[in-house]
């Protein structure tokens, strides 16, 4: 029982430090999928080096590690505020052609980091972006104005400022 609540107690700090890091240093991993890709290696390397001689012991603490993984992932579906503690809501970077200063310092994206993301979706200047999102994963999302404008729908779906 001492390793399940080991298990629970790393989990829940792991989960909160990667959330207060940031979206962009995930690399498009969700902070559950990196959480637990970073848990099992070390819960399971001691029944592996008999550390822990009870192999039983790892399987038990990966197991806890599983049903915590699959509660949240039920939470988070369940609970809209849930989900956004967990798994932080896009960020509009540009909108009509025009940085939105404030979230790009507060999820910590540089200007020509953002530049080079719009040259990746084969645009040239920031002034043909209608909209920049940063997405929970880390990606920049790049939505080019006349793909906007074409839609009509653009505006309608995307978050307020």
């Amino acid at each position: 029982m001492d390793a399940v609540l080991r298990v629970v107690l790393i989990y829940g700090f792991v989960m909160f430090a990667l959330r207060v890091m940031g979206k962009r240093e995930f690399s498009q991993l969700s902070p559950v999928e990196l959480v637990t890709l970073l848990l099992i290696p070390e819960i399971v390397s001691q029944g592996i080096l008999r550390e822990d001689q009870s192999l039983t012991n790892s399987i038990i603490s990966v197991s806890a590690l599983l049903v915590l993984v699959f509660i949240t992932s039920m939470i988070t579906h369940l609970s809209p505020f849930a989900e956004k503690v967990i798994n932080s809501p896009p960020t509009v970077l540009v909108h009509k052609g025009q940085l939105i200063a404030d979230h790009l310092n507060r999820e910590r994206v540089s200007a020509s980091e953002l530049l080079s993301e719009i040259h990746k979706a084969g645009l040239t200047e920031v002034g043909q972006v209608e909209w920049a999102i940063l997405q929970s994963d880390g990606v920049i999302a790049i939505i080019p104005v006349n793909q906007a404008s074409a839609t009509g729908e653009a505006d309608k779906n995307m978050p307020t400022l």
